[in-house]
């Protein structure tokens, strides 16, 4: 005999039970006719019938569904279910749900619907999947090529072994052009600055860029939170010279364009790069540039919807030096500037007796060589390892330092200019000159 117990019911059974008595006690009362009451809930008049037969008898209790808690008729026996268990559990633990319910019933004759995916995601042996997201609208294409471009880094097998490199591919969002794709052991700052500095010397300025959030291109104070504008990065700061507007990407499926043209990038280029026996990471940049990059947009390359284009002509910047990694730095009494345990000598400058104490802008180019730069004068250049490349005039061959007793006299400003009186230069008579008159 089954124990008595107390069911819960959920709300959305409570209030049309409550509604139902409602609608019941109304006709009963002659205020509305029973076929209309069924019409308000939904039902045959046979069916009302049979609810105002149960109301009377049971009462309100009576309108309740009286399925709930009772076990359905098609329940799986509990030594079947504890059999299915077993067997994913000792022998088929790493196959997929699918997979697994078709080898309930091809070894095993074990016909189950697919209640079995809830049995183990019950039993903690499959994980449930994430919760689909919110529902989201295609962009539409820019109407114009230039108006926005895409880049991004994808990380692959591409030589087909062990060796894992980044794919840095800028596409246009107008006509997903290819307009760069090179390799790289991984996805930096200078890699990203190569690859931003190529296109613009190939096709021109463009008007935003299109890119995740990641350090190179983005601050993000808070992990997975919103970027700051304030403190822009490297590339952040460069693309701010230039014009050129950062767009920030939150998620995957917002950089849906780029994340399918990855899909078919790693499903083609290993294939090309096998077949032609292309093993070396300069090898593989060569047959990008000189061949692959052609063949891929001529096969995936779409009209833009509009003729014309944005880019514009950027022959007046000094990319050179807009594409460069800067630090600031003070220099010591020395006149020596310290970056990253290299130590730099300054030579004379014409314009200042000595430069100890200013602030420096140390410009880090992609070939490793350094330029520094004080309040716009060009100072010096040198190797990664802080030799001078820049020829010296014969004004730098001696030091400037003014030291006294081995410190560097402080400067005082402005300073005591002595300038000679001229009769000439003034529009009131002198001592002098009035005896004269």
């Amino acid at each position: 005999m089954r124990e008595s117990m107390e069911i819960i019911y959920p709300r959305t059974a409570a209030e049309r039970a409550m509604k139902l008595q409602e609608v019941l006690l109304r006709a009963t009362a002659g205020k509305i006719k029973w076929w209309q009451a069924a019409e308000l809930m939904g039902i045959s008049e046979r069916q009302m019938r049979r609810w105002r037969k149960r109301l009377e008898e049971q009462g309100s209790k009576g309108l309740l569904d009286r399925r709930r808690g009772t076990p359905s008729h098609r329940r799986i026996a509990k030594k079947q279910a504890e059999q299915v268990l077993s067997l994913y559990r000792d022998r088929y633990f790493d196959l997929n749900v699918r997979h697994f319910h078709e080898k309930l019933a091809e070894d095993h004759q074990i016909g189950l619907s697919y209640w079995v995916k809830q049995a183990l995601q019950a039993a903690g042996l499959v994980k449930r999947k994430a919760r689909r997201g919110i529902h989201r609208k295609r962009r539409e294409r820019r109407p114009l090529p230039g108006m926005m471009l895409h880049i991004d880094g994808s990380q692959h097998h591409w030589f087909q072994d062990e060796r894992e490199h980044d794919l840095i591919v800028i596409l246009d969002d107008a006509t997903s052009e290819i307009y760069y794709a090179q390799l790289a052991d991984q996805e930096s700052t200078f890699s990203v600055m190569a690859g931003l500095r190529a296109v613009i010397e190939q096709k021109g300025l463009f008007c935003s860029l299109y890119s995740d959030r990641g350090a190179h291109f983005w601050l993000t104070p808070k992990s997975g939170g919103k970027v700051d504008y304030e403190r822009p990065t490297q590339v952040g700061r460069a693309m701010k010279e230039l014009g050129v507007q950062m767009i920030p990407s939150y998620s995957p499926q917002a950089r849906g364009r780029s994340e399918r043209n990855f899909s078919t990038w790693q499903g083609r280029l290993p294939q090309e790069l096998r077949l032609r026996q292309i093993r070396t990471l300069e090898g593989a940049n060569e047959f990008l540039r000189d061949h692959y990059i052609a063949q891929f947009n001529r096969r995936f390359t779409v009209p833009a919807a509009q003729r014309g284009t944005a880019f514009i002509s950027c022959r007046h910047r000094n990319l050179e030096m807009i594409f460069t990694q800067r630090y600031e730095r003070t220099v010591d009494r020395d006149n020596t500037v310290s970056f990253y345990n290299v130590i730099m000598q300054l030579e004379r400058a014409e314009w200042r007796p000595t430069l100890a104490g200013c602030k420096v802008i140390i410009h880090q180019h992609m070939d490793t060589t350094l330029t520094l730069m004080i309040a716009g004068h060009r100072v010096g250049q040198y190797s990664a390892d802080g030799k001078l490349l820049t020829p010296l005039t014969k004004k730098q061959i001696r030091a400037v330092e003014k030291t006294l007793r081995g410190k560097v006299q402080k400067q005082t400003f402005p300073l005591n200019l002595r300038i000679p009186h001229n009769t000439r230069d003034s529009h009131f008579p002198t001592a002098s000159t009035a005896t004269n008159l």
